[in-house]
């Protein structure tokens, strides 16, 4: 069995980390799946999907710094002399990131840590509705 749900997520600022692991949770749960699989896939090309600690030392300070050593906002990038716009660095961290994560399901939960949590890193530079496909596959 397939389900599929798209979640829809604002998002306001570069690096914004949001939490998504509850409404991920809820998807499983409506689907009735006891094993098998979740994917959750960020659907564009500046915003990627990880699982991490979310506590307020790593995510409003920690991730936005080791991202910007990695690509750093400031540097030239190519993309903004083609487009004449100001996200270069967002394409490179989402980029580096990922757009999508799977998950074990077993007896209807995520097989996730007791400090991991399912997250939406947003690397652009305004503010994006972002849509988030959830598939669920399994018996």
């Amino acid at each position: 069995m397939i389900k599929t749900k798209e979640l829809s997520i604002r998002t306001q600022k570069d690096c914004e980390v949001i939490n998504i692991t509850d409404q991920v949770a809820h998807v499983i749960s409506e689907s009735d799946i006891d094993n098998g699989i979740v994917t959750i896939f960020n659907v564009g090309s500046t915003a990627g999907v990880t699982t991490t600690e979310f506590e307020p030392g790593l995510v409003n300070h920690d991730l936005k710094a080791g991202f910007e050593r990695l690509a750093p906002q400031s540097a030239r990038y190519e993309h903004e002399e083609t487009w004449h716009d100001d996200n270069g660095h967002s394409h490179v961290r989402a980029s580096f990131l990922g757009p999508s994560l799977t998950v074990p399901i077993v007896r209807g939960q995520m097989t996730l840590g007791t400090w991991q949590q399912i997250v939406l890193i947003e690397f652009d530079t305004r503010p994006r509705d972002r849509t988030v496909v959830c598939q669920v596959m399994g018996e």
